[in-house]
Order: C-alpha cells, then structure tokens, then sequence
C-alpha cells in the first residue's frame, strides 16, 4: 500500500511519495521488500498513486514487483487502494510500504488465524487498540485506550477470508459507495462477526511506523532544516 499523499510528513513528500523516502539512506519502501524476500516471499504487488512515476524504479531493483495504479488515491481513503489489489488478496500479506522494518521475522508467512501484527501496551494510545481473548479479537477500538494489543499495519488473509474481504470491498466501494474509510473498516468494524481474527505479536523494537516529519527528524538528523511547508 503505497499510494497516499503523506501529508504529515511534508514538505519531505512534496517531491517524493512517502514510501520512497530516505531514512539513514535507506529508502523505507526497501526494508519492507527486503523483510519480504527473507521471507521468501516473491509475488509483490505495490499499489501507487501519489508521484507513481517515481516507483517504476522499483521494478529495475526488483524483478518480483509489480505495480497496481489507484486511480482513486486523491478522492478516496486507503479502502480504494486494497480494491483495486483485491484480485490479489487471498493468502496474502497486506501492509504498508511507508514503515521501517528492522525485524524481518514479523513478515514469516506462516499463520493460523487472519489477522494484525500487534504490540501488547500497558500505556494509553490514540491508536487503533484490540481486545484480545483467548487468542481472538472480540473487539477494537478506534480511538485507543490502555492495557490492549495496539493494531500495525501488517495483516494475514488466509484463502477463505481474503474471498470474504475481496467481496466486502467491492459491496462498500461500488454498491455503498463507502470510499472514506480504511480498508481496514471492512473488517474490524464493517463486517466482524464474518471473521475470527487473531493476532501476530511482536516488539516495539521491530519495527516503526513514521507519522509526521518530527518523527521522521528525531530518526534521521539530516532532515533537521526542513522547517513547516510555506
């Protein structure tokens, strides 16, 4: 998932879409496709929109690579770009291409339940945040909270439930025409009691996920003199 605009971390992004941004020297696009090829993962698909023109180099680095464009990105939320993946879904690892992977054992394939890599926090958050019982999510919550599993963008689609998500995309995109949400909506919030879903846990340390250009600064110096976007 590749195809937004950024726009927290500009002005970085003004000129190159988020994925392909340089962080230490290394573009945060290739931990992710790197993490996969340890994996032995070698059907990748990347879905563009925002400056595509700037990942056709991706498939000279990676012969394995193939890019979907979004025609939506600018009108509609990332539920656009899993729709026009959604041929693709089904035992399938979905996740976004603008995060830093350091652990590439988060991505192993192999999973029993559908479902999010997840970090258990004690502390409070404003992210999407997961109750888990007995190894199932039974609910999430948006707006976050405490003592819960905190949601990474980094999710598992057996066969028979990425059928299931391929066919709730299309009912919310073209029947409903639900196009402002997260894909991830269809779901956890959409349709939950048409999935069991699990979690993957991880570490705090295997990964980061970079929001806004302040986080991006505190983790690469050298982006110290840009100041906010005039």
């Amino acid at each position: 998932m590749a195809a937004g605009f950024g726009n927290r971390m500009r002005p970085v992004t003004s000129f190159t879409p988020k994925p392909m941004v340089k962080v230490n020297g290394v573009r945060m696009i290739d931990t992710v496709i790197d993490g996969l090829h340890k994996n032995n993962i070698n059907e990748i698909y990347v879905v563009v929109g925002y400056l595509k023109e700037q990942f056709e180099n991706l498939k000279n680095k990676y012969a394995d690579v193939k890019l979907i464009d979004n025609p939506y990105y600018d009108t509609c939320n990332n539920i656009s770009s899993l729709y026009v993946a959604r041929d693709h879904i089904e035992d399938s690892i979905i996740l976004d291409g603008d995060q830093i992977i350091y652990n590439p054992d988060i991505l192993n394939p192999e999973f029993e339940l559908s479902g999010y890599n997840s970090i258990w926090t004690d502390e409070e958050t404003d992210e999407w945040l997961q109750t888990v019982e007995d190894g199932i999510v039974t609910s999430c919550s948006r707006t976050g909270g405490k003592k819960g599993w905190r949601l990474y963008s980094i999710s598992r689609w057996c066969a028979e439930d990425g059928k299931k998500l391929k066919k709730f995309l299309e009912i919310e995109f073209e029947q409903k025409k639900n196009r402002q949400i997260y894909w991830d909506d269809v779901a956890m919030f959409c349709y939950p009691q048409e999935f069991k879903l699990g979690i993957r846990p991880m570490k705090a340390s295997d990964i980061i996920e970079i929001d806004n250009i302040s986080e991006l600064i505190k983790l690469d110096s050298s982006y110290q003199n840009y100041g906010e976007e005039k």
